[in-house]
């Protein structure tokens, strides 16, 4: 299947340039290894243009109908959906992900873009006056912070700008957008998309860039927020920046989130969906997925046998391949990364590969392919327990009471999501209190839907995504109260 690599443009509102002051970037497709396309690169010189224009733009927007913002973010959805199969396509340049799953995120992203265009004309305030001798009356105002500075990460680069994007214009935001500019043909489109659905000039900045251009929009006085999902390590650098202007954030992480797995739950369906979470989705790329499989001993065997017998049936390959469920990951450096951890692991005999546990070879040689992996034995102290793989593996460990299960799970500096395979409800209920997660996922249940708030605890980070939570994120509520006039000091 051959796709057309489309032209990516820095998109300063509706001006497009072909170059940028951070230089370019050759986007290298991790499927093949080759060269697909020179990408260009925004500098600080372009973030203060994108910011120029946002100014300019801002108070129009601000004053747009919440009907009219409304009809454009739906637009926007609409169009989104049209070219479901063009994201998918570019998915599968971008990242190396499976068309089926591309355009499942397409799905996901337009989810979250009419779930938040609905709240265009909900935001209300409080309103409050009291009957006392003040005799006051006060209310509050929802109002939009101005400009917002999103800097998006490269793992369903859609699904990340459904999440961010749409509720910071739904409030009446601004937004100067810097997505990863190892993904960067989904976010080339979503810019198009968003012209076409009529969103004013100025309002809304794409602008794949460098990291001094990420550092730009976080230190820019009239960048009055930040919405930022990645690692660690670079939000300690964007929070740094942002405490000198005393800079807001929200800030999304990542996890090594467990799932607790007991002899009453539906085996076989828990198997599914701890192989398809942790190898099968976005080649294990994901920052909420359940990476440690917490089993009870009595089923310990059973259950790996089933995740080992599932695993084996994902094709590996090309995602443009019908039935691949496993793309490469996103650059050679990654496998390193992730060869490396695995080799720590053999060489400190801290688990058992069952399956796995280095690069693909054969046909797949030249991407970034990684075996399908599942460690058993593990020791949950080891770094492979305890950092990010970011790649198709899995550890499973054996608990045998719900404290012992309950002191694993939370022996992690993060917090983004825990799991719980059971059908006591009364367990699930009580589990559910005492793990240390910004969310707790139940036989299935989903991470990411857009009515309900997501974010972590710990070094996962801080602040929610989705819901009502999620447009309060971009938005400051003011108080107004009118007093009677009465002397500070009655006689």
């Amino acid at each position: 299947m051959t796709i057309a690599i489309p032209t990516v443009h820095l998109h300063l509102g509706h001006e497009t340039r072909t170059s940028g002051s951070g230089g370019t970037r050759t986007h290298i497709h991790p499927v093949s290894g080759e060269a697909l396309a020179e990408v260009p690169l925004a500098g600080p010189a372009e973030v203060e243009a994108a910011v120029a224009k946002a100014e300019a733009a801002r108070e129009g927007w601000r004053r747009t109908s919440p009907e009219a913002r409304r009809a454009m973010l739906y637009k926007l959805a609409d169009l989104l959906m049209e070219k479901q199969q063009q994201f998918a396509e570019m998915a599968a340049l971008d990242g190396g992900t499976p068309l089926m799953q591309g355009a499942r995120g397409v799905e996901t992203a337009v989810s979250w873009m009419r779930y938040y265009a609905g709240w265009c004309d909900k935001l209300t305030g409080d309103l409050m006056s009291t009957f006392d001798t003040r005799g006051e009356f006060s209310y509050s105002v929802p109002e939009p912070i101005g400009i917002v500075g999103i800097i998006n990460t490269w793992n369903g680069p859609l699904i990340g700008m459904g999440m961010k994007v749409s509720p910071a214009l739904a409030a009446g935001n601004c937004v100067i957008l810097k997505p990863a500019e190892i993904t960067p043909f989904a976010p080339e489109l979503f810019a198009q998309c968003c012209k076409e659905a009529g969103i004013p000039d100025g309002v809304i900045s794409v602008l794949p860039g460098t990291g001094e251009a990420g550092d730009a929009i976080v230190r820019h006085p009239r960048v009055r927020k930040i919405s930022f999902t990645g690692g660690p390590i670079t939000a300690r650098k964007i929070l740094t920046a942002a405490a000198e202007q005393i800079k807001p954030s929200v800030m999304e992480l990542g996890g090594k989130s467990a799932s607790l797995v007991f002899p009453d739950c539906d085996l076989q369906a828990a198997a599914e969906r701890a192989v398809f979470w942790t190898i099968g989705c976005l080649a294990g790329q994901g920052c909420a997925l359940p990476t440690r499989q917490l089993v009870q001993a009595d089923v310990y065997d059973e259950f790996v046998e089933k995740m080992v017998a599932i695993a084996q049936q994902f094709k590996v390959g090309d995602p443009m391949e019908p039935g691949v469920m496993v793309g490469p990951v996103i650059s050679a450096a990654a496998v390193e990364r992730i060869t490396g951890m695995f080799d720590r692991a053999t060489a400190d005999k801290a688990c058992t590969f069952l399956m796995g546990g280095k690069r693909a070879g054969g046909a797949l040689a030249k991407g970034n392919f990684i075996e399908p992996t599942i460690m058993v034995d593990v020791d949950p102290d080891h770094e492979i327990a305890q950092v990010e793989i970011f790649g198709p593996a899995v550890a499973i460990l054996k608990f045998h009471t719900e404290d012992e299960a309950v002191a694993i799970a939370n022996n992690s500096e993060y917090g983004l999501s825990a799991y719980i395979q059971t059908n006591d409800i009364q367990r699930a209920h009580r589990l559910a209190e005492r793990l240390h997660a910004g969310g707790v996922y139940i036989n299935g249940g989903f991470q990411i839907n857009s009515h309900t708030p997501f974010g972590g605890v710990g070094i996962s980070g801080f602040g929610k995504e989705g819901g009502k939570a999620g447009i309060d994120e971009f938005l400051h509520y003011k108080t107004v109260t009118i007093g009677v006039g009465a002397p500070i000091f009655p006689k």
